[in-house]
Protein backbone atom coordinates (compact mmCIF):
# COMPACT_ATOMS: atom_id res chain seq x y z
CA UNK A 1 0.00 0.00 0.00
CA UNK A 2 2.99 2.68 0.97
CA UNK A 3 4.52 2.16 -2.50
CA UNK A 4 2.18 2.35 -4.34
CA UNK A 5 0.84 5.44 -2.80
CA UNK A 6 4.37 6.60 -3.28
CA UNK A 7 3.83 5.75 -7.02
CA UNK A 8 1.09 7.99 -7.13
CA UNK A 9 2.65 10.94 -5.42
CA UNK A 10 5.64 10.81 -8.16
CA UNK A 11 3.27 10.36 -10.49
CA UNK A 12 1.23 13.30 -9.51
CA UNK A 13 4.55 15.72 -9.31
CA UNK A 14 5.21 14.83 -13.26
CA UNK A 15 7.74 12.22 -12.42
CA UNK A 16 9.08 9.51 -14.99
CA UNK A 17 11.27 7.56 -12.39
CA UNK A 18 10.90 6.08 -9.46
CA UNK A 19 14.35 5.03 -8.49
CA UNK A 20 17.18 6.44 -9.85
CA UNK A 21 21.33 7.01 -9.83
CA UNK A 22 22.84 10.34 -10.26
CA UNK A 23 26.69 10.14 -11.19
CA UNK A 24 28.43 13.47 -10.80
CA UNK A 25 32.01 14.17 -11.35
CA UNK A 26 34.46 15.64 -8.54
CA UNK A 27 35.02 18.48 -10.95
CA UNK A 28 31.08 19.04 -10.63
CA UNK A 29 31.92 20.12 -7.42
CA UNK A 30 34.54 22.54 -7.81
CA UNK A 31 33.02 24.77 -10.09
CA UNK A 32 34.93 27.71 -11.68
CA UNK A 33 37.62 26.76 -9.03
CA UNK A 34 41.17 25.48 -10.41
CA UNK A 35 41.12 22.97 -7.43
CA UNK A 36 38.95 21.48 -4.34
CA UNK A 37 35.53 22.03 -3.33
CA UNK A 38 33.23 25.12 -4.21
CA UNK A 39 30.97 25.40 -1.02
CA UNK A 40 28.32 27.22 -2.94
CA UNK A 41 27.89 24.83 -5.93
CA UNK A 42 27.97 21.85 -3.72
CA UNK A 43 24.67 23.81 -1.75
CA UNK A 44 23.25 24.67 -5.32
CA UNK A 45 23.06 20.57 -6.54
CA UNK A 46 22.17 19.67 -2.69
CA UNK A 47 18.63 22.25 -3.29
CA UNK A 48 17.92 20.41 -6.92
CA UNK A 49 18.74 17.17 -5.17
CA UNK A 50 16.36 17.93 -2.52
CA UNK A 51 13.31 19.31 -4.71
CA UNK A 52 13.29 15.59 -6.21
CA UNK A 53 13.90 13.61 -3.40
CA UNK A 54 10.86 15.80 -1.76
CA UNK A 55 8.54 14.82 -4.83
CA UNK A 56 9.20 11.08 -3.76
CA UNK A 57 11.97 10.00 -6.06
CA UNK A 58 14.83 7.72 -4.68
CA UNK A 59 17.91 8.98 -5.38
CA UNK A 60 21.42 7.12 -5.61
CA UNK A 61 24.66 9.08 -6.00
CA UNK A 62 28.51 8.33 -7.17
CA UNK A 63 30.11 10.90 -6.89
CA UNK A 64 34.08 11.28 -8.12
CA UNK A 65 36.89 12.25 -6.77
CA UNK A 66 38.88 14.21 -9.62
CA UNK A 67 39.06 17.77 -8.10
CA UNK A 68 40.82 16.41 -5.21
CA UNK A 69 43.23 13.82 -6.87
CA UNK A 70 43.56 12.03 -10.16
CA UNK A 71 44.56 8.33 -10.23
CA UNK A 72 45.44 8.22 -13.68
CA UNK A 73 47.03 11.37 -13.93
CA UNK A 74 49.26 10.44 -10.59
CA UNK A 75 50.43 7.12 -12.15
CA UNK A 76 51.08 8.51 -15.15
CA UNK A 77 53.76 10.80 -12.93
CA UNK A 78 54.91 7.47 -11.54
CA UNK A 79 53.15 6.89 -8.34
CA UNK A 80 52.18 2.65 -8.63
CA UNK A 81 49.06 2.54 -10.37
CA UNK A 82 46.73 0.65 -7.55
CA UNK A 83 48.24 2.94 -4.69
CA UNK A 84 47.19 5.83 -6.51
CA UNK A 85 43.51 4.57 -7.31
CA UNK A 86 43.28 3.88 -3.42
CA UNK A 87 43.81 7.73 -2.74
CA UNK A 88 41.45 8.69 -5.48
CA UNK A 89 39.10 6.19 -3.72
CA UNK A 90 39.33 8.39 -0.71
CA UNK A 91 38.99 11.79 -2.18
CA UNK A 92 35.56 10.25 -3.52
CA UNK A 93 34.56 10.01 -0.03
CA UNK A 94 35.33 13.34 0.81
CA UNK A 95 33.49 14.79 -1.57
CA UNK A 96 30.70 12.13 -0.71
CA UNK A 97 30.82 13.55 3.21
CA UNK A 98 30.52 17.30 1.80
CA UNK A 99 27.34 16.46 -0.33
CA UNK A 100 25.78 14.71 2.46
CA UNK A 101 26.54 17.46 5.16
CA UNK A 102 24.46 20.03 2.72
CA UNK A 103 22.04 17.90 2.12
CA UNK A 104 21.44 17.18 5.08
CA UNK A 105 21.17 21.01 6.14
CA UNK A 106 18.11 21.69 3.69
CA UNK A 107 16.46 18.14 5.69
CA UNK A 108 17.38 15.69 3.46
CA UNK A 109 18.16 12.54 5.39
CA UNK A 110 21.19 11.29 3.74
CA UNK A 111 23.68 7.94 3.88
CA UNK A 112 27.65 7.46 2.95
CA UNK A 113 28.11 4.31 1.91
CA UNK A 114 31.64 3.15 1.22
CA UNK A 115 33.39 0.68 -0.74
CA UNK A 116 36.30 0.85 1.87
CA UNK A 117 35.49 0.11 5.41
CA UNK A 118 35.57 3.80 7.20
CA UNK A 119 33.07 2.88 10.23
CA UNK A 120 33.76 6.84 11.99
CA UNK A 121 32.52 8.36 8.69
CA UNK A 122 30.07 6.28 6.99
CA UNK A 123 28.56 2.80 6.44
CA UNK A 124 30.51 -0.09 4.47
CA UNK A 125 28.21 -0.86 1.42
CA UNK A 126 25.75 -3.31 1.72
CA UNK A 127 23.64 -3.73 -1.33
CA UNK A 128 19.80 -4.51 0.68
CA UNK A 129 20.88 -1.86 3.41
CA UNK A 130 21.76 0.97 0.69
CA UNK A 131 17.68 -0.64 -0.81
CA UNK A 132 16.21 0.23 2.20
CA UNK A 133 17.73 3.55 3.10
CA UNK A 134 16.44 4.70 -0.54
CA UNK A 135 12.64 3.12 0.36
CA UNK A 136 12.45 5.48 3.88
CA UNK A 137 13.47 8.14 1.19
CA UNK A 138 17.03 8.66 1.51
CA UNK A 139 19.48 9.36 -0.30
CA UNK A 140 22.54 7.09 -0.72
CA UNK A 141 25.63 8.31 -1.76
CA UNK A 142 28.52 5.49 -2.67
CA UNK A 143 32.20 6.50 -1.90
CA UNK A 144 35.23 4.46 -2.51
CA UNK A 145 34.60 3.85 -6.11
CA UNK A 146 34.12 -0.06 -6.33
CA UNK A 147 36.92 -0.66 -3.65
CA UNK A 148 39.20 -2.00 -6.53
CA UNK A 149 42.07 -0.14 -8.23
CA UNK A 150 41.68 0.12 -12.08
CA UNK A 151 37.93 0.87 -11.98
CA UNK A 152 36.40 3.78 -12.56
CA UNK A 153 33.52 5.92 -10.97
CA UNK A 154 31.54 5.31 -14.03
CA UNK A 155 31.88 2.13 -13.61
CA UNK A 156 30.71 2.22 -10.10
CA UNK A 157 28.04 3.98 -11.14
CA UNK A 158 27.05 1.39 -13.72
CA UNK A 159 27.56 -1.45 -11.45
CA UNK A 160 25.85 0.31 -8.11
CA UNK A 161 22.58 1.17 -10.56
CA UNK A 162 22.32 -2.59 -11.69
CA UNK A 163 22.94 -3.75 -7.95
CA UNK A 164 19.90 -1.31 -6.65
CA UNK A 165 17.53 -1.81 -9.63
CA UNK A 166 17.65 1.75 -10.88
CA UNK A 167 15.57 2.30 -13.63
CA UNK A 168 18.43 5.17 -15.11
CA UNK A 169 21.96 6.70 -14.96
CA UNK A 170 22.31 10.68 -15.34
CA UNK A 171 25.44 11.79 -15.65
CA UNK A 172 25.89 15.29 -15.25
CA UNK A 173 28.67 17.19 -17.06
CA UNK A 174 29.47 20.59 -18.52
CA UNK A 175 28.18 20.33 -21.35
CA UNK A 176 24.53 19.45 -22.80
CA UNK A 177 25.24 16.18 -24.14
CA UNK A 178 27.17 13.56 -26.44
CA UNK A 179 28.79 15.50 -29.62
CA UNK A 180 30.69 13.51 -32.18
CA UNK A 181 33.89 15.57 -31.41
CA UNK A 182 34.59 18.00 -29.02
CA UNK A 183 32.43 20.93 -29.22
CA UNK A 184 35.58 23.28 -27.42
CA UNK A 185 37.50 22.75 -30.36
CA UNK A 186 34.59 22.87 -33.14
CA UNK A 187 32.17 24.83 -33.10
CA UNK A 188 30.15 22.01 -36.02
CA UNK A 189 30.56 19.69 -33.22
CA UNK A 190 27.11 17.75 -33.86
CA UNK A 191 25.16 17.16 -30.08
CA UNK A 192 22.84 13.39 -30.72
CA UNK A 193 19.26 13.27 -28.95
CA UNK A 194 19.44 9.42 -28.86
CA UNK A 195 22.13 7.04 -28.98
CA UNK A 196 22.45 3.03 -28.91
CA UNK A 197 25.03 1.79 -26.56
CA UNK A 198 26.81 -0.15 -29.36
CA UNK A 199 26.84 3.18 -31.13
CA UNK A 200 28.60 4.73 -27.96
CA UNK A 201 31.31 1.83 -27.88
CA UNK A 202 31.86 1.54 -31.53
CA UNK A 203 32.93 5.41 -32.52
CA UNK A 204 34.31 5.06 -28.83
CA UNK A 205 32.31 8.56 -27.48
CA UNK A 206 33.92 8.45 -24.34
CA UNK A 207 31.13 9.16 -22.65
CA UNK A 208 31.26 6.33 -19.94
CA UNK A 209 34.35 4.10 -20.25
CA UNK A 210 33.47 1.28 -22.06
CA UNK A 211 33.12 -1.32 -19.19
CA UNK A 212 30.47 1.03 -17.74
CA UNK A 213 28.96 1.16 -20.67
CA UNK A 214 28.83 -2.38 -21.46
CA UNK A 215 27.51 -3.22 -17.90
CA UNK A 216 24.62 -0.99 -18.63
CA UNK A 217 23.82 -2.23 -22.33
CA UNK A 218 24.09 -5.94 -20.65
CA UNK A 219 21.48 -4.62 -17.75
CA UNK A 220 19.57 -2.65 -19.96
CA UNK A 221 20.49 0.61 -17.82
CA UNK A 222 19.71 3.47 -19.69
CA UNK A 223 21.69 6.71 -19.76
CA UNK A 224 21.10 10.50 -20.14
CA UNK A 225 24.11 12.93 -20.38
CA UNK A 226 22.74 16.22 -19.22
CA UNK A 227 24.41 19.98 -18.34
CA UNK A 228 24.62 20.19 -14.63
CA UNK A 229 25.24 23.92 -14.81
CA UNK A 230 21.85 24.59 -16.04
CA UNK A 231 19.21 25.10 -12.67
CA UNK A 232 16.49 22.36 -12.47
CA UNK A 233 18.14 20.60 -14.90
CA UNK A 234 17.78 17.43 -12.93
CA UNK A 235 13.96 17.86 -11.68
CA UNK A 236 13.39 17.83 -15.57
CA UNK A 237 15.28 15.14 -16.68
CA UNK A 238 13.44 13.06 -13.85
CA UNK A 239 10.54 14.16 -15.76
CA UNK A 240 11.47 12.86 -18.70
CA UNK A 241 12.36 16.16 -20.62
CA UNK A 242 14.78 16.21 -23.53
CA UNK A 243 17.57 17.97 -21.43
CA UNK A 244 20.52 16.33 -23.14
CA UNK A 245 21.19 13.08 -24.76
CA UNK A 246 19.85 9.79 -24.05
CA UNK A 247 21.73 6.33 -24.58
CA UNK A 248 19.68 3.08 -24.70
CA UNK A 249 19.12 -0.66 -25.99
CA UNK A 250 17.37 0.37 -29.32
CA UNK A 251 16.73 3.97 -30.31
CA UNK A 252 17.88 5.23 -33.38
CA UNK A 253 21.21 7.61 -33.79
CA UNK A 254 20.10 10.96 -34.17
Amino acid sequence: MWEDNLTHQILDMGMKYQRVLLKLSGEALMGTLGYGIDPQVVQEIAAEVAEVVKNGVQMAIVVGGGNIFRGVKASAGGMDRATADYIGMIATVMNAMTLQDSLERIGIPTRVQTAITMQQVAEPYIRRRAIRHLEKGRVVIFGAGSGNPFFTTDTTAALRAAEIDAELIFKATKVDGIYDCDPKLNPNARRYQTLTYSHVLANDLRVMDSTAIALCKENSIPIVVFDLTVRNNIQRAIQGESVGTFVGGSCDVS
